[in-house]
Order: C-alpha cells, then sequence, then structure tokens
C-alpha cells in the first residue's frame, strides 16, 4: 500500500502565457487527503475553483484548457504532468490569470520546484485505477488518432507520432516507468511549425510564443518578406528565409525531443484521470483531443454516469473493460 502525498510547503512560479502573453503567477499549494488537484482562479471575485478532472477540458487547441464555475484556465498539460509524475495526490494550484505561463515550454521548472520544496506523506491510502483483463481503446475517425490502455502492474508509456515533414516524419518514445520522467523526459519542451505559427497569430493565439518556450520547426520555405513579419508579430530575431530547419534559440535536447514532448503531454492529461493508473499507455499519433477522450473513457470505466452528465468531445471512444481499485 502506498499513501497519498501532497507538498511540504508552497512555491510560486511567473512568466508568460502562450496565447495571451500576460504575466502569469502561479503558486502550488499543499492540499488535504482525498483533495485531487484543483485549480483557483484569484484574480476573479468569489476566487472560484475548477477540478482538474477530464470532463471539464472544453478545449484542446494547442493546449488542454479546463472550465468551471463561470471561468476556465489554459494550457495546464505541462504542470499536471509534473504533479503526475512526482507523484502528488493532492495540491491546490493559484492562478491569477486564463492560463499558465508557459514557461519553457516543458515541465522542468514545474518538476525542480516540487523536487525543491519536497512532499509530505499523508495518513490516506492512494487507490490506484487498474484494469484487470480488457482494453480501454479509443478512436478518433476523424485524425486516426488511437490510444490503448491494457493491463500492466506498473504505469508505462508507449508512443509514436508521424508528420508530413522532412525534419519531422516518425518518432516514438517510451517511458518504462514513472522514475523515469525527471530525468528523460521533463525537460522535452513544445514543437510548432512554423506555417502554424500564422493561422494561430490570425486567431488571437500565442501571443506569447517564441523563440525560448518552443521547438520552432521551419520545414516549408515562404518569402522572405512574409518571414519577417512573422518574426516581428513574435518580437523574435529575422532569419534568413532561404535555411530551413529548427530556428528556436535552444537546439534540441534529445533526438526525439518532440516524441518525448507528446508523451508528456498525455501524462499531464491523463493526470485528470484524477487517480494514479496500473496499466501500459500504446498511443499512435497522440494530441490533447485524443488523451482527453482516453482519459474520459477511462473516467468512464470507473463512474458509468459521467458519459450521461458530460458530452463527449468530437471522436468516436471505443472502450470495453473491467477495472478494479488497489490500494
Amino acid at each position: 500500500m502506498v499513501n497519498q502525498r501532497t507538498l511540504k510547503s508552497c512555491f510560486s512560479l511567473e512568466g508568460k502565457g502562450l496565447h495571451t502573453g500576460l504575466k502569469i503567477h502561479l503558486t502550488f499549494n499543499p492540499a488535504p487527503e482525498n483533495h485531487g488537484y484543483k485549480i483557483r482562479r484569484v484574480d476573479v471575485p468569489g476566487q472560484p475553483i475548477i477540478d482538474a478532472l477530464a470532463e471539464n477540458v472544453t478545449g484542446t487547441q494547442r493546449g488542454t484548457v479546463l472550465s468551471a464555475n463561470g471561468v476556465q484556465v489554459s494550457t495546464v498539460e505541462h504542470a499536471m504532468a509534473a504533479l503526475y509524475a512526482c507523484e502528488i495526490d493532492n495540491c491546490l494550484i493559484d492562478v491569477d490569470g486564463p492560463e499558465f505561463p508557459i514557461l519553457d515550454g516543458s515541465s522542468i521548472l514545474f518538476v525542480s520546484k516540487i523536487k525543491e520544496v519536497g512532499t509530505q506523506q499523508q495518513s490516506a491510502i492512494r487507490e490506484y485505477i487498474s484494469i484487470k483483463r480488457k482494453k480501454i481503446k479509443v478512436v478518433d475517425k476523424t485524425t486516426g488518432s488511437s490510444m490503448l490502455l491494457v493491463p500492466d502492474e506498473s504505469f508505462s508509456i508507449q508512443s509514436q507520432i508521424a508528420f508530413n515533414s522532412t525534419f519531422l516524419r516518425r518518432q516514438d518514445a517510451t517511458m518504462n516507468d514513472i522514475s523515469e520522467f525527471t530525468k528523460d523526459f521533463a525537460s522535452a519542451r513544445t514543437f510548432v511549425f512554423v506555417k502554424e505559427i500564422e493561422p494561430l497569430l490570425n486567431s488571437n493565439l500565442v501571443k506569447g510564443g517564441d523563440l525560448d518556450n518552443a521547438i520552432v520547426i521551419y520545414d516549408k520555405p515562404i518569402e522572405q518578406q512574409k518571414f519577417d513579419q512573422l518574426a516581428d508579430m513574435m518580437g523574435t530575431k529575422r532569419k534568413d528565409s532561404s535555411k530551413l530547419g529548427y530556428i528556436m534559440n535552444k537546439p534540441l535536447l534529445y533526438p526525439n525531443e518532440p516524441a518525448r514532448h507528446k508523451l508528456l503531454d498525455i501524462i499531464g492529461d491523463l493526470a485528470l484521470v484524477g487517480h494514479f493508473i496500473k496499466g501500459k499507455v500504446i498511443a499512435n499519433c497522440p494530441g490533447h483531443k485524443i488523451n482527453n477522450l482516453f482519459a474520459r473513457a477511462i473516467r468512464e470505466a470507473v463512474y458509468p454516469n459521467i458519459k450521461e452528465e458530460v458530452p463527449m468531445m468530437v471522436g468516436e471512444a471505443v472502450h470495453a473493460g473491467y477495472y478494479s481499485w488497489s490500494r
């Protein structure tokens, strides 16, 4: 049996929001037993709280958006991945804006702060979701993405991504145990293709994006004038449009860093299941939408009434199996 854990003390981080560009402050607080993860909007009258659960996800474009009680918070997945991977059961997060700061585009600063303040063992026993015989599978027919959970005694992930790009075709990443996260996955940064940036800016998104908080992949040449305009819009130094490749300020940390970051995102989105999972996850072309469909399917296996109360997001979920609680 494993006891629940929370933080030994509070810690804070601040940085700009990826989409709003606002300066955002976050404070992670210890929380009582059986509290789970909750987010409190301290900038809103009454300080409404959002339960960080899969059915409260209302958007998955370029990040995971949670909404409840008339407020929302986006880009929560990197912090959620850090809490889950550091085996924190209970935490209350205060935020003074509509999204979490992007920081360096990874989970490493969250993990470093958690390890700095340490964890506190609590009296309550941790409960695990354990799939005993059959599998839980989710397929998104619109994209071809799929997620599969098969029985196992520990938590592991095998993930594959694929893009129609010279610089990012197929990549694989595997985490055999959650203890590998800090060293091998926490520092993997989010990534974006240059061709995606202009539509995002036109949609009033990524105001806080720059070459310090994302892997930027320039794989299809565009006119120098347009390339310069994009650089100016993002507040970054102009570059030669004839030179293709990775154009962020900090080089790749791993040859498969994008695949590692997608695995990080899976953990952050599965943290919204609300309990730690025993099982092997096999992911094909994961993304926030399919991750959320998968997290909802797991929660529906445990709480069948959830599907009746909260509509699924676009996609098809196919799941069947026997689950059990284990301590």
